[in-house]
């Protein structure tokens, strides 16, 4: 009775990991409708968790520390890397004893066995993305260490450069630890229209949206998105995003494989 019992929890136990481990559907995730819990002055978003064609994990979330908040003590992950985007606020990130002060609009690139915290260090609220991933295929610490270890980019330190619908700054294109190749870049449309005709290639893709109203077509659905949204397209799928605003609109674009 007693290993009857022990098998049905291996059971349970295997197939709760299966729901967990749930392929990720491609589409539009809300602001305004993700589910929120709150804490010692912090405010948690989960945004989505699951797997996707290149990742065995993928799970997005933004948190809020508002001021005062106490941190996470330092910790590590030793399988998991991490994508920090800065929403709102100034970020101290510390990675590996290295310590910046990142404002709103900044990004860190944190890969695996690199020990981390991030501290609200301003006068007001600090929110940031953060995308956790394990790859699919078997992690690659010299590679992450070849192309450069840990990454962070100051959002004072990027130039914009100029293009026929508005303009575009790129963030950093490179390997690492779970990725062949991860890229990412802001665009800005500043009027009516696409981005570009529909498309779609073997790199999965997230828009995140910054300012404006935004129409993402992804294998023939429309979705829209303003401020806060989350596109998510997968691998080989058709897509296309289009500013439907009167006003210019702006989105973090990345990509991976």
């Amino acid at each position: 009775m007693k290993r009857l019992l022990v098998f049905f929890l291996v059971i349970h136990t295997a197939f709760a990991g299966m729901a967990q481990l749930k392929e990720v559907d491609s589409g539009v995730y809300k602001w305004s409708e993700l589910p929120t819990k709150e804490g010692d002055k912090r405010v948690g978003r989960k945004i989505m968790e699951g797997s996707s064609p290149h990742f065995s994990f993928l799970e997005i979330h933004a948190t809020t520390q508002y001021k005062g908040a106490n941190p996470a003590p330092p910790h590590t992950q030793e399988n998991i890397e991490e994508l920090v985007i800065v929403k709102e606020g100034s970020l101290k990130l510390t990675m590996n004893g290295k310590s910046e002060v990142l404002p709103k609009g900044s990004v860190g690139l944190i890969p695996p066995l690199t020990e981390q915290s991030m501290e609200n260090v301003g006068d007001g609220p600090l929110t940031y993305y953060i995308m956790m991933f394990t790859s699919k295929k078997e992690m690659d610490i010299p590679r992450v260490k070849e192309a450069g270890g840990p990454l962070s980019v100051n959002f004072k330190d990027l130039k914009p450069e100029k293009t026929n619908k508005g303009q575009s700054i790129s963030y950093f294109e490179r390997s690492t630890a779970m990725c062949e190749y991860f890229e990412m870049h802001v665009t800005e449309l500043d009027r009516k229209g696409p981005s570009h005709t529909p498309h779609s290639h073997a790199k999965s893709e997230i828009i995140l949206v910054i300012e404006g109203r935004t129409e993402m077509i992804i294998n023939g659905e429309t979705y829209q998105g303003t401020e806060g949204d989350l596109f998510f397209i997968k691998s080989n799928e058709m897509h296309g995003i289009s500013n439907i605003g009167d006003s210019p609109c702006r989105y973090y674009a990345f990509r991976w494989i």
